[in-house]
């Protein structure tokens, strides 16, 4: 089965990266189906080399074959794995620096358009919502296994959702729930007399994913990677869909962008911290009108990229 993406901030991914003519080595550690990966082959000088990682075998698999199709591919290596593995994946390849990385956070189209990855809520699918197949934790077992206070912390922390603790309940006292319409169901009934734009059942749905992904978690250690990755002069880009992402993002390249992280600025700095980073853009890149209206799913995008300060790697 094959699916359709379009690639978001396409353009300006590209320039913050700074890969036109660049002969060094690149990572996108969302390959997805292949997008943005295409389109930074093509712009790579004729030495330039690129790395494409996805923990889905089938996103991995499709990508290369689009890829294999490109000038230059044999210069492009695909890897199966967790982009917070970016340490091992590197040393695996014989790699100690890179030249820049981008992500493109958050689940692809083809996760949603693929009824029986149950991922979305408005399709008849197992609760399953795995982005790597051979990972053990899956969303029926989140719905199912987890305690009241763990599935409260997931659908609050992950959903923001201020009706956490009557979802869950209704979660339990359903159980055993074994479909995603089911379950979308069962949180429109807790729900019921809200008035709200969106689906009753779309922040549950991204908090059970992020929880059986460890999304956050996977993001906030790959960040602190890649930065050790960079050579100066290196860059990061990346593009997020909801705030968590987008906060861990802003957060972490603030932080790297200045030399002191002490809570407390009326004292002395004792955190030692130094400054690795410059932010290439002082607010995150949003898409122009004219890509949302092609796109709409491009709407929630932001985009933050940074260089890393030139001297010794950290």
């Amino acid at each position: 089965m094959s699916f359709e993406h379009k690639s978001v901030l396409l353009k300006e991914t590209l320039a913050l990266l700074n890969v036109d003519g660049n002969n060094g080595i690149f990572v996108d550690a969302t390959l997805g189906l292949g997008g943005h990966s295409s389109e930074i082959l093509k712009a790579l000088g004729p030495q330039g080399r690129l790395i494409g990682i996805d923990c889905d075998q089938r996103n991995l698999d499709q990508a290369t074959e689009l890829i294999k199709t490109l000038p230059g591919h044999e210069r492009f290596t695909p890897v199966k794995g967790n982009f917070r593995d970016l340490d091992t994946i590197l040393e695996g390849l014989g790699i100690k620096f890179i030249d820049g990385i981008m992500y493109d956070l958050g689940v692809s189209s083809a996760h949603f358009d693929d009824a029986q990855r149950g991922f979305s809520f408005s399709k008849e699918a197992p609760l399953d919502m795995r982005r790597d197949m051979d990972s053990p934790l899956t969303a029926a077992e989140v719905v199912n296994k987890y305690r009241a206070a763990d599935l409260e912390r997931v659908i609050r922390e992950y959903g923001e959702e201020y009706k956490y603790r009557k979802i869950a309940d209704y979660i339990i006292k359903n159980r055993p729930i074994t479909t995603t319409t089911q379950l979308a169901g069962i949180i429109a009934n807790a729900k019921h007399g809200m008035n709200e734009k969106i689906n009753p059942a779309t922040k549950v749905f991204q908090a059970i994913r992020i929880e059986v992904n460890d999304e956050l978690g996977a993001l906030k250690a790959s960040l602190a990677k890649s930065l050790k990755a960079l050579k100066p002069g290196g860059r990061m880009a990346v593009i997020a869909f909801h705030s968590l992402e987008d906060r861990i993002v802003k957060r972490f390249m603030q932080a790297e962008s200045i030399d002191c992280v002490c809570e407390n600025k009326r004292v002395e700095c004792t955190c030692g911290h130094k400054r690795s980073i410059n932010l290439l853009s002082r607010k995150a890149v949003v898409p122009q009108e004219e890509e949302t209206a092609v796109n709409p799913r491009a709407r929630s995008a932001k985009l933050r990229a940074a260089e890393k300060i030139q001297g010794e790697t950290v």
